[in-house]
């Protein structure tokens, strides 16, 4: 094999990396993980916080930065909650915690706001705008309510209080807009790696939503299942020098219980 021949060979096989590389990148999602979704009178009414960068069926992490913005809403207020955030290192990446302590009845909407994630292998920044609303005290009320997110899900279905197998539904919107069509990607939270996929297209189950934004996905196992609405920003972002597009997700996080 001649230098030219040899230039040639290394370039195609260069170039077929990114593409193996591409292809075996998992779906992104942030989390926003509570102790527990909902908060009746006699539990404790002191909730931990998990918020992390992570791709939730294969449990691989990613660097987090401090969060831009991390709150709660209820009984529509807004609450800051950024400086109860705290490090930990995981792995060697680094997540964050917060402990919420539960001072009245009305549903709690906890949100979070990342910082741009570089991501190499696509030439793309992510920022990931995540939910979780907890139940607390019984009061049922204020689960729908918008944030005002940059991108969000709306649920349609009540976000907790929910058997493995039920339909959760919701309305993904950019800058309070339904998005028709979105793609939505949906992720079980597989802590400790006990469900083993088939196949890679089972990792990631991919839908749409119809012409008014809406989705719908039935559940079949209990535990944390995460929903994550893609578009891409009206902005772009500067990487040594270079503007390159922003993926934007809406997401929450949806937690079922086996019926016994």
């Amino acid at each position: 094999m001649n230098t030219t021949e040899k230039m040639l060979f290394q370039a195609a096989l260069a170039a077929l990396l990114i593409v193996v590389s591409a292809s075996l990148s998992y779906a992104h999602f942030g989390v926003i993980m509570p102790s527990d979704d909902i908060v009746s009178k006699g539990d404790s009414k002191k909730i931990k916080l998990q918020i992390k960068f992570i791709h939730p069926f294969e449990g691989q992490y990613m660097q987090m930065q401090r969060p831009r913005a991390f709150g709660v809403v209820v009984n529509g207020r807004k609450h800051d909650l950024l400086p109860a955030l705290k490090k930990k290192m995981v792995g060697g990446f680094s997540t964050w915690e917060a402990v919420y302590r539960i001072k009245g009845p009305g549903d709690h909407v906890f949100f979070v706001e990342p910082r741009p994630y570089w991501e190499p292998a696509e030439e793309t920044f992510i920022i990931h705008y995540t939910k979780v609303i907890v139940d607390a005290l019984d009061m049922e009320k204020g689960w729908d309510t918008e944030v005002g997110l940059k991108t969000e899900i709306v649920p349609l279905t009540r976000p907790y209080g929910i058997w493995a197998g039920n339909v959760f539904q919701g309305i993904v919107k950019v800058d309070g807009r339904p998005v028709p069509h979105a793609e939505v990607e949906v992720e079980y939270y597989n802590e400790g790696g006990r469900i083993k996929p088939p196949a890679a297209p089972y990792i990631t189950q991919v839908i749409r939503a119809d012409k008014n934004g809406v989705f719908t996905y039935a559940m079949p196992r209990a535990g944390w299942w995460g929903f994550a609405a893609l578009s891409t920003a009206d902005f772009r972002l500067k990487h040594e020098g270079k503007e390159y597009p922003v993926e934007i997700g809406a997401v929450i996080w949806v937690r079922t219980r086996e019926m016994k």
